[in-house]
């Protein structure tokens, strides 16, 4: 590989590690890996608890058994059919968690902020629009000043 060109890739890998969108990302992915952790510790320290108390003490154990007998023998193999639907209803909760406090922490806020500032835009814009009509209005009287007096106290015609 010539040495302009490998100059190039490192330009643009450079350009597009640079750019706000990959930077932006980057932080989402590691703040949502710390979040995951929060989250699964209320779903397992808490939810699975208050869920647990109305059966048996981990909700992740709760099952069914589609074919009997839902037991190992003897040799450590599991026989009939066990539906583990506890997993499932623990990885509901814990998405629901997760959902409801991403839009209730980050999502309205945001979403509130992002209203007010486009209404304070809106009123600044309107704003500039008034008074760009009371400047053009001003202008307007200044000429027809001007071409009144014009008017009647010189005549410029030769």
């Amino acid at each position: 590989m010539s040495e302009e060109k490998k100059q190039s890739v490192l330009a643009g890998f450079k350009a597009f590690l640079m750019r706000g969108n990959v930077i932006d990302l980057a932080v989402a992915v590691v703040i949502g890996a710390a979040f995951t952790n929060v989250v699964n510790s209320i779903v397992k320290g808490v939810i699975n608890p208050l869920v647990g108390a109305f059966g048996t003490q981990d909700l992740e154990k709760y099952s069914s058994c589609l074919k009997q007998p839902c037991k190992p023998d003897e040799n450590g193999v599991m026989q009939g059919i066990p539906i583990n639907w506890g997993l499932v209803l623990s990885a509901v909760l814990s998405f629901l968690i997760t959902a409801a406090v991403v839009y209730f922490l980050m999502v309205l806020p945001m979403s509130k902020y992002l209203a007010r500032r486009a209404a304070r835009e809106k009123a600044k814009d309107a704003t500039a629009e008034i008074m760009e009509v009371t400047e053009i209005e001003l202008l307007k009287e200044i000429r027809d000043a001007l071409v009144a007096q014009r008017g009647s106290g010189h005549d410029t015609t030769p």
